[in-house]
């Protein structure tokens, strides 16, 4: 019904923003709940959802538990997630560990370091899984789309299964009622007892596919981002290089057409980082959940696309503004009476920019520091634009 779905995703729209804004800022385990008409929006540190919801549950938290059923669809983000109780429509989430513990009605859209659908659980639609380690062991009644490092299928799938992973094992009780196409550098490890009655085809891995580790290719990808190594190549004065030095230009104009917006996120970074960072947080989980909606309605589609190309910019502009506060803070503490001068503010927040590019490219550290940057920029900035940062004195 598409008319309910626009309302649904009105709704997330309209709602998002303000209850990240109503995010307690001084306690990173308090909750943010708000209720409109039938559906509930709660995002906090630690939470245990008891009560029955009667229609769509958005939700968000380090540790989220959700034991009570829901109604409707639900919207789940988390570190470690755990849905315990039954889902009368769809479910949407992402989390470092994501267990589904419950049924299903519909579909079941979910991404995740470590996803378990365990016996216990069963989904009545199609299931699409991206993860690390994949382990889908409870009935699915449609087609099941799947991605990993590790994937494991051990249960019954009613359609065709499409498998992309480093390795692919069908345990004794999976029973594939379709097709298995599936891509991994590696045969799939398949017990005696497991059925497939459609065909089993081996596709060929995509070109410049990355599989050079087997068990953990998703892992092995993150790796080289990381440390800049792409095909091959160093990224010491290659092209991601480039991309540094345009992301230094946007901290120089930046700097020089907004003096004052530049002075107050510095305030805001220097004196309260730990608001700053939960702000970035928040944000950073608000903004894909009401997009997710979009993406899966006809009518949101170009909404949803025009959303995630704006939120991009949000956090390559999120990042830069990190490297700008850092600069504008150390040339302060330094060389005070150069705050005064443009020139001396540009190569300060030029040469944080470049700073911060470095340490990204660190092995182990590098993706922690681009994080941080990019969690406390994106939050100075959200508050400075939704005007709960005072303007700061002038030098």
């Amino acid at each position: 019904m598409p008319h309910l779905w626009a309302q649904t995703l009105l709704r997330t729209l309209l709602l998002a923003a303000p209850l990240c804004a109503a995010w307690p800022a001084h306690a990173a385990d308090a909750a943010a709940q708000r209720r409109v008409g039938s559906d509930t929006f709660i995002f906090g540190g630690t939470l245990r959802i008891e009560q029955a919801l009667p229609g769509d549950l958005i939700a968000a938290a380090g540790t989220l538990d959700v034991e009570a059923p829901v109604a409707g669809d639900a919207l789940l983000a988390g570190g470690t997630l755990r849905l315990g109780g039954a889902v009368g429509q769809s479910v949407f989430a992402a989390a470092g560990r994501l267990n589904i513990d419950a049924a299903v009605a519909r579909n079941l859209r979910v991404a995740g370091g470590q996803v378990d659908l365990s016996p216990a659980a069963s989904v009545g639609g199609n299931v699409s899984v991206g993860g690390g380690q994949v382990s889908l062991r409870g009935p699915i009644k449609g087609s099941l789309t799947v991605a990993g490092g590790s994937v494991l299928l051990d249960g019954p799938v009613d359609g065709d299964v499409m498998a992309s992973a480093g390795q692919l094992t069908l345990g004794p009780k999976a029973r594939v009622a379709g097709r298995l196409n599936y891509r991994s550098r590696d045969e799939v490890q398949r017990d005696p007892a497991a059925q497939v009655l459609g065909a089993i085809e081996r596709l060929p891995l995509p070109a410049g596919a990355m599989m050079d580790d087997a068990q953990h290719p998703a892992s092995g990808a993150m790796r080289r981002a990381e440390q800049g190594d792409w095909d091959g190549h160093a990224s010491w004065g290659g092209p991601s290089w480039l991309w540094t030095l345009g992301l230094m230009l946007v901290a120089a104009l930046m700097v020089y057409q907004a003096p004052d917006a530049v002075r107050r996120i510095t305030q805001s970074l220097s004196q309260h980082p730990g608001r700053d960072l939960l702000w970035g947080l928040v944000v950073l989980v608000c903004v894909p959940v009401a997009a997710l909606m979009m993406v899966f309605t006809i009518i949101g589609i170009p909404l949803a696309l025009l959303v995630l190309l704006l939120y991009g910019a949000l956090l390559l502009l999120a990042y830069v503004t990190t490297g700008v506060a850092l600069g504008q803070w150390v040339l302060g503490r330094f060389k005070a009476d150069a705050l005064a001068s443009t020139a001396w503010r540009i190569g300060a927040a030029v040469a944080a920019v470049w700073l911060l590019a470095v340490l990204g490219s660190l092995p182990w550290v590098g993706g922690a520091v681009s994080m941080l940057a990019l969690l406390t920029g994106m939050g100075a900035l959200i508050l400075i634009v939704s005007g709960r940062l005072e303007p700061a004195p002038s030098p």
